[in-house]
């Protein structure tokens, strides 16, 4: 999992990224933004259980050069990402205002 500092810029940037450009939320949503070359960011969440059903998803972001940040629980990803249920996965797919917020975090890139 990612520093705390990062874990909170990551979530930043999705609450940003909500209100000014375009977020997917879910597995499903998720993947397909991958594999379209849409995603910006993805944030995956710690607790996801069965772990083999997120599994994919930093093998693809690592193949398409985006950054894949493990964060806290799904509670939390689903609250950053403005639902009221959790959420296993979030990805950027405009970053609106986030802009900078994500390159500051390309600086974290793997």
């Amino acid at each position: 999992m990612a520093d705390k500092e990062m874990i909170e810029r990551v979530y930043e940037a999705i609450e940003v990224a909500k209100r000014t450009g375009k977020i997917k939320k879910g597995t499903n949503e998720v993947t397909k933004a991958l594999e379209k070359g849409q995603a910006k960011l993805v944030a995956v969440a710690s607790d996801v259980n069965p772990p083999e059903i997120v599994m994919h998803l930093p093998l693809i972001a690592k193949e398409k050069d985006v950054l894949c940040v493990t964060v806290g629980t799904k509670e939390e990803l689903g609250a950053a990402a403005g639902l009221t249920v959790p959420t296993v996965s979030v990805a950027i797919v405009q970053e609106g205002e986030a802009k900078n917020i994500l390159k500051d975090l390309a600086g974290y890139k793997n």
